[in-house]
C-alpha cells in the first residue's frame, strides 16, 4: 500500500479548507453553525451522500444555548467494522490580529498582509512566514486543516462505498464546542451510540487530527492517547472580625494561601506514566468574598485549580486535595497559635489556645448538613436555585465557575455550622484520561504506530515518533471511560453541577469504547497571531498517513 502523491486530493483538501476556515465559528457562539451548516452542505452536494441522505446530517445538542448541532458523515462499506475520525470546527477569537483581523478567516489574502507586519514577529515566524512552506490563519491549524483532510478522505470512500469497494466503515464527526466545554464530542458519544446500535457497527478506532508539535522539526509524533484534565475547587469559609482584632477571626485568605502554595506547581500532583509526566497543577481562579471595601477580614475566600492527569480518576485528585486542604488548614492554625503567644506575651494578655479547628468537607456533605436541619425545604429550594443557575450560564449572564461558587454561599445560607472549614469540589468540564499505556491495550496500539512510522519513513524520508498521551487536552477523552461507576460516584459526590447543568454521557462512553491515536499536520502557535500549519503535511503526508491508517485496520485488520 502506497502513499498516494494525489494532486487532485491535494487541491479537494486546499478548497475544502479555505471555505471551512472562512466560516469564522467562533467558539462558545452562534457563529459555530456556520461551519455546521457547510459541512452538510459539503457531503450534501456529492453524489453518494445525495443518494444515501441517512448517511450523513446534523445531529442537535440537547438543550444548547446556541442550537447547535454535531454534524457527520458516514461511507457505509461491507462489513461491521468501523474507523471513526473527529475533529473540532470551532475556534478562538481574532483579536490578537488587530488592524488585520478582517482577513484571519482567510489564508491567502492573510498572507500578504502579515508580510506588513513581519517585523514584529519572532524570528521562527518570521522565516516561516517568508519561507511560503506555511499556511497562516485562524483555524487552518487547530483544527480545520486537520477536519478538512477527514472531509476530503471520506468524500473519496463514499465513492468506493458506491461502487462496493469499500470493507468496512468510515464515519467522520465535526463538533462545536472543543475549546470551551466540549459539548459537541459529549453529543457526539450519544451519536456514536446511535450509529452503532442502528446498524451494528463495531468500533475499531478514533482517529483525532489535532495538530502536533515538534521538539525536533525533523521528527513528527503520534499520540496514542490524551491527558485528562479535572478542575478541583476549595471555598473556605472564615470567621469575620475587625482587623485591629484579628485573633477573634480567622481570615480564609490565610488558608486558601496556604493551599495554594502547597499545590501550584507541585509535581507530587503529576502522573508519571510510561516515560511521560502530567504538568503539575497550576490556579485558574481566584477571588475574595467581598463586595467592597471595609476593615473587616472577607467571609470568604474561592477559587479552582487546573490538574491534569495520566491515569488518575477523579477519586484520587480529589482525595489528594483534600489532604492538602487538611493539612494547609492545620499548619495556618499552628501558625495562628505560635503568633498568639507572642502577642499574649508582649501585650500581657492571658494566654490560651485560639478555638479554631481543620474542618474540610466535599460539596455533598455539605448538601447533607443543609438537608439534616431543613429537609425537603431545602431540596425544593436547591432544585429551583439549579434551574435558575442554570438558564443565567446558558444565557451567558454567568460562568460556570461563578454560578458553582453562588451555589455554594446559597447552600451556607441553611448551615448552622459557621465554624471556619474548607469545602471542595470540581467544577465542569471533566476530560478523563485516556491512552493505551492505562487501558491494556498498549502492546497492541504499539505495533500499529510502529507500521504507521515504518510507512512514513518509506514513502516520504520522514521520521515519526510515538507518545501516550496528547497534552493539548482534546476530545479524544471521550472515547472511553475507565472505572465508571467510580468515577459517577465520585462527579455526583463532588460536583454540584453533574447530571443537570453538565451531562455526561459515561454509560455511553463505556459501551462506544475504542483504541484511539491522533494523527495530524504538524502546526505552530496555536490560538495566535502566527498560528499556520506546514503545508507539506497537510496537503500530502498526513492525508496519506490517515488514508494508510484506516485501510490497515478495515482491510488488513490491524487491531482485529
Amino acid at each position: 500500500m502506497r502513499a498516494d502523491n494525489n494532486e487532485e486530493r491535494s487541491r479537494v483538501i486546499k478548497e475544502t479548507l479555505l471555505g471551512y476556515v472562512a466560516c469564522a465559528s467562533t467558539s462558545n457562539s452562534p457563529a459555530e453553525r456556520a461551519a455546521e451548516k457547510y459541512f452538510v452542505e459539503y457531503f450534501g452536494k456529492q453524489d453518494y451522500f445525495a443518494a444515501n441522505k441517512e448517511y450523513f446530517g446534523a445531529y442537535p445538542i440537547k438543550d444548547d444555548a446556541f442550537d447547535r448541532a454535531v454534524v457527520y458523515a458516514m461511507a457505509k462499506g461491507n462489513g461491521a467494522e468501523t474507523v471513526v475520525m473527529i475533529h473540532h470546527y470551532d475556534v478562538v477569537t481574532v483579536e490578537d490580529y488587530k488592524s488585520i483581523k478582517d482577513f484571519a478567516y482567510s489564508p491567502q489574502e492573510l498572507e500578504e498582509k502579515l508580510q506588513n507586519v513581519k517585523d514584529g514577529f519572532g524570528e521562527e515566524a518570521k522565516a516561516d512566514l517568508e519561507s511560503g512552506k506555511w499556511l497562516f490563519g485562524r483555524g487552518v491549524c487547530d483544527m480545520k486543516g486537520g477536519g478538512a483532510v477527514q472531509m476530503t478522505l471520506v468524500s473519496e470512500y463514499g465513492k468506493r462505498a458506491a461502487e462496493n469497494k469499500l470493507s468496512g466503515n468510515v464515519i467522520v464527526i465535526g463538533v462545536p464546542d472543543e475549546e470551551n466545554l466540549s459539548a459537541g464530542m459529549r453529543a457526539a458519544v450519544l451519536l456514536l451510540k446511535e450509529l452503532k446500535d442502528k446498524y451494528g457497527l463495531e468500533y475499531k478506532l478514533m482517529i483525532n487530527s489535532e495538530p502536533h508539535q515538534r521538539r525536533d522539526e525533523d521528527t513528527g509524533v503520534f499520540s496514542l492517547g490524551t491527558i485528562g484534565k479535572m478542575m478541583p475547587y476549595a471555598y473556605v469559609r472564615g470567621y469575620l472580625a475587625h482587623a485591629g482584632k484579628v485573633f477573634e477571626g480567622l481570615n480564609p485568605v490565610n488558608v486558601m494561601s496556604e493551599i495554594v502554595r502547597n499545590t501550584e506547581v507541585n509535581f507530587s500532583f503529576s502522573d508519571v506514566k510510561a516515560g511521560e509526566a502530567a504538568p503539575p497543577p497550576t490556579w485558574l481562579y481566584l477571588r475574595d468574598g467581598k463586595e467592597s471595601y471595609d476593615v473587616s477580614m472577607p467571609i470568604s475566600v474561592k477559587g479552582c485549580l487546573s490538574v491534569l492527569t495520566l491515569d488518575r480518576s477523579p477519586k484520587d485528585v480529589m482525595e489528594d486535595f483534600r489532604n492538602v486542604c487538611e493539612t494547609s488548614f492545620k499548619k495556618v492554625i499552628d501558625d495562628m497559635n505560635q503568633n498568639f503567644e507572642k502577642f499574649a506575651e508582649a501585650t500581657g494578655k492571658e494566654e490560651r489556645r485560639l478555638p479554631w479547628e481543620s474542618k474540610v468537607s466535599d460539596f455533598g456533605q455539605l448538601c447533607s448538613e443543609a438537608k439534616e436541619w431543613y429537609g425537603e425545604e431545602f431540596d425544593r429550594k436547591y432544585a429551583d436555585k439549579i434551574k435558575a443557575l442554570g438558564d443565567e450560564i446558558k444565557s451567558g449572564v454567568k460562568t460556570l465557575i461563578e454560578a458553582n461558587f453562588e451555589l455554594v454561599d446559597f447552600v451556607y445560607d441553611f448551615i448552622h455550622d459557621l465554624s471556619p472549614r474548607v469545602v471542595i469540589g470540581m467544577i465542569p468540564p471533566y476530560y478523563p484520561n485516556v491512552s493505551c499505556a492505562v487501558t491494556g491495550n498498549k502492546e497492541e496500539m504499539d505495533k500499529f504506530s510502529t507500521m504507521l512510522e515504518e510507512f512514513v519513513k518509506k514513502e516520504f524520508r520522514q521520521e515519526y515518533s510515538k507518545e501516550y498521551f496528547y497534552t493539548g487536552i482534546c476530545d479524544l477523552s471521550y472515547c472511553g471511560v475507565i472505572k465508571r461507576e467510580e468515577t459517577e460516584e465520585s462527579l455526583k459526590r463532588s460536583m454540584p453541577f453533574f447530571g443537570n447543568i453538565y451531562e455526561l454521557p459515561l454509560k455511553e462512553m463505556e459501551e462506544t469504547s475504542m483504541p484511539c491515536i491522533n494523527i495530524g499536520p504538524w502546526g505552530k502557535d496555536f490560538h495566535k497571531l502566527t498560528e499556520r500549519v506546514y503545508k507539506e503535511d497537510l496537503y500530502e503526508r498526513t492525508p496519506a498517513i490517515l488514508n494508510f491508517a484506516v485501510m490497515s485496520v478495515l482491510e488488513n485488520g490491524a487491531l482485529s
